[in-house]
């Protein structure tokens, strides 16, 4: 089906037993991305050399604040630790904070911070789901007024910002294209995108149940896939989800503005300077990536 890259997130993927066979398995055959919290990355050192990119779920710079953000007492240390931890060993770690009113004015910081460490941001933008999504693959995110984003002036602003940093820096892995969607959709409230679930992206569930997106219901299993991916039902459900206008998660939007073969160019041409990043790094028969020991990035 076309298939490039593939996405492990939660919860958190790494309390799976079986985590270093499935990424082992999935490298053979897609880009690899693994999200953790930092609870548990440093552990994982082994699995997790199976794959292209790791995130680790960081929101701001300040440990009280981020542990509130994260509502677990140690977890900045936690994730600060595990950052050092797998770029020491040759990982290629990168950050992704979540964007919310209460680290608006921490954003630039943290990614100055980061990419002058040579370590990656990206970024994911606070939503929650709808109340009226029943009928949906599973839940991720809860209203919290004090992370709702109110001040549409600050995150346009912030948008710019990062815009002229990115002239600055490599490792700020957003494109023009999202920032300034995001920045239309919060100076005018519309989207200038048509979202391109079971085109450009499909979510997969623990119980290997596949949907649009996670405020759909399942289509069918993994392994009816094949044999739907081109019916009139699901060409149907495409037509439908191009005006679903329900949610603004950051990862949907970036793959409906990019998720085609014009989308991918202009990642490329972007991101020119990153493209050790695009490219999976080669690994020893053992599965040791070939990158040397870097320094500490304190």
């Amino acid at each position: 089906m076309g298939t490039l890259e593939i996405v492990f997130s939660g919860g958190n993927p790494l309390l799976r037993d079986d985590i270093d066979e499935i990424l082992a398995y999935a490298s053979k055959f897609f880009v690899t991305t693994i999200y953790d919290n930092g609870s548990l990355a440093a552990e994982k050192i082994e699995a997790l050399r199976h794959a292209d990119f790791v995130a680790i779920s960081l929101d701001s710079l300040n440990p009280e604040k981020n542990d509130y953000l994260k509502g677990v007492k140690g977890a900045w240390q936690k994730a600060m630790e595990s950052i050092q931890t797998l770029k020491e060993n040759g990982i290629l770690v990168s950050v992704s904070p979540t964007i919310s009113q209460y680290n608006l004015d921490e954003i630039l910081g943290l990614t100055k911070y980061f990419v002058e460490r040579d370590i990656p941001v990206w970024y994911c933008l606070y939503s929650y789901d709808p109340p009226e999504s029943t009928a949906r693959s599973f839940g991720i995110g809860m209203k919290y007024d004090d992370y709702t984003i109110t001040d549409k002036g600050r995150i346009v602003k912030l948008c710019y910002d990062i815009m002229e940093m990115r002239h600055k820096y490599n490792n700020i892995l957003i494109t023009t294209d999202a920032l300034s969607a995001l920045v239309n959709l919060y100076s005018t409230g519309k989207r200038t995108w048509k979202c391109r679930a079971l085109q450009s992206f499909m979510v997969i569930n623990h119980r290997g149940e596949v949907s649009g997106c996670h405020l759909h219901e399942s289509v069918g299993s993994i392994y009816d896939l094949p044999h739907i991916w081109n019916s009139s039902k699901l060409n149907d459900l495409r037509r439908k989800y191009r005006e679903c206008n329900r949610c603004t998660y950051l990862c949907y939007i970036f793959y409906s503005l990019h998720g085609n073969i014009i989308g991918n160019f202009q990642i490329i041409k972007e991101h020119w300077k990153n493209a050790k990043l695009l490219i999976p790094a080669r690994r020893s028969p053992k599965g040791h990536s070939s990158t040397s020991r870097p320094k500490n990035f304190k």
